[in-house]
């Protein structure tokens, strides 16, 4: 087991401990980081490691992080991460593309039938048989100085992830599903994923689709108003406003200020800050074409695709149990529904999803109703 070392806070020893891991076949990454103070992810701990080494960043010292940027982006040197995603997006300010290529531990275990969203410490204990710490999980990890329970916490994050990934990669290609992560992993490289949109924030918001088109569009539009002035000010969205006060106000729809303050979807104070843009998002939504804007409220409608999605999901379900994978590793009930709307399998499910799964489908969604 290697020792846990001290952060790095100098520039010159972390370009010497960045030339240093590029030579090694594979680097094992992990971060620490805090957002619930804003927008955008606070980087706190950036882990390093492989089999003889273990170096913890820290990018909160002041060093000058180019070094550290390279070794990550560097398209020769594969990283191995657990639910890499968030990583990605954690890091993105810092590399400005996705980290490739890499194996993300979380999807290889699903393919091997474990829980789709299983945790790094418990497929630690279940594959190599290490009990990891877990009292850091929620810890501040931008406040100075670190302690050793923290160190070691965060060493522990990319210590074992190299033979993590080797023990699970050989059981893959024992399945033939090697390319099936190889084809996962490629996904989260992709950096659209990563790019959120101002005008889509109300997809966040369940439910939009089955209100009247009228406040669909106002939603939308305060929801479209929320994420740009939380992503301008780096402020949780709920900070701006919470989810339920977006809701309440496009509903009622207010046309002055003291309407606004008497719906308490927000504080007074708030409302005086705020009430003057807030109108003038409401007032420009009423100008909108709704074109595009469908509330999902036929009864019939819903009934016949409520049926279908019921029967693709015993299709996934089946398949899923001959594979002995979760059932939402195949394909999610956003999946399922799409499809059942009438969207081409091809089009929503990709790759070798779509091989073993498509066929099987496209019958469910073509048979007539029970």
């Amino acid at each position: 087991m290697t020792a846990v070392p001290n952060p790095i806070t100098a520039t010159a020893e972390l370009a010497a401990a960045c030339r240093r891991f590029a030579a090694a076949p594979r680097l094992a990454v992990d971060t620490e980081f805090l957002r619930e103070r804003t927008y955008l992810a606070e980087l706190a701990l950036v882990q390093l490691g492989n089999e003889q080494a273990v170096a913890l960043v820290d990018p909160l010292a002041g060093l000058e992080l180019a070094p550290l940027a390279a070794l990550l982006t560097d398209p020769a040197l594969p990283k191995v991460l657990h639910a890499a995603r968030q990583d990605i997006e954690v890091l993105l300010p810092l590399t400005g593309r996705p980290l490739a290529p890499l194996i993300d531990t979380q999807l290889a275990a699903a393919l091997l039938g474990m829980p789709a969203q299983i945790g790094y410490a418990d497929l630690v204990q279940r594959e190599l048989g290490h009990a990891l710490e877990k009292s850091q999980a929620r810890t501040d990890w931008t406040r100075r100085p670190l302690s050793a329970a923290q160190l070691e916490y965060a060493a522990d994050d990319v210590r074992w992830l190299l033979p993590l990934a080797a023990r699970l990669e050989t059981r893959l290609a024992a399945l033939g599903r090697l390319d099936w992560l190889h084809e996962d992993c490629a996904r989260l490289t992709d950096r659209a994923l990563y790019d959120s949109s101002v005008a889509d924030a109300w997809q966040r918001l369940k439910g939009t689709e089955s209100l009247p088109p009228p406040e669909q569009l106002r939603l939308r539009t305060l929801a479209a108003w929320r994420e740009a002035r939380a992503l301008r000010r780096n402020l949780p969205r709920g900070w701006v406003l919470a989810d339920d006060g977006l809701r309440l106000i496009a509903r009622s729809a207010p046309r002055d200020l003291g309407t606004l303050k008497a719906l308490g979807a927000m504080a007074p104070g708030a409302a005086d800050k705020l009430g003057a843009e807030i109108l003038a998002e409401l007032e420009r939504a009423s100008q909108l074409p709704l074109d595009g804007i469908v509330q999902r409220q036929d009864p019939r409608r819903d009934l016949e695709e409520q049926a279908r999605t019921r029967r693709l999901g015993a299709s996934v379900k089946s398949l899923a149990a001959e594979l002995g994978l979760a059932p939402e590793v195949l394909a999610t009930q956003r999946d399922l529904r799409r499809i059942a709307r009438g969207e081409a399998v091809a089009a929503v499910l990709q790759g070798w999803r779509a091989s073993v799964l498509g066929d099987r489908l496209a019958a469910a969604a073509a048979a007539a109703p029970d």
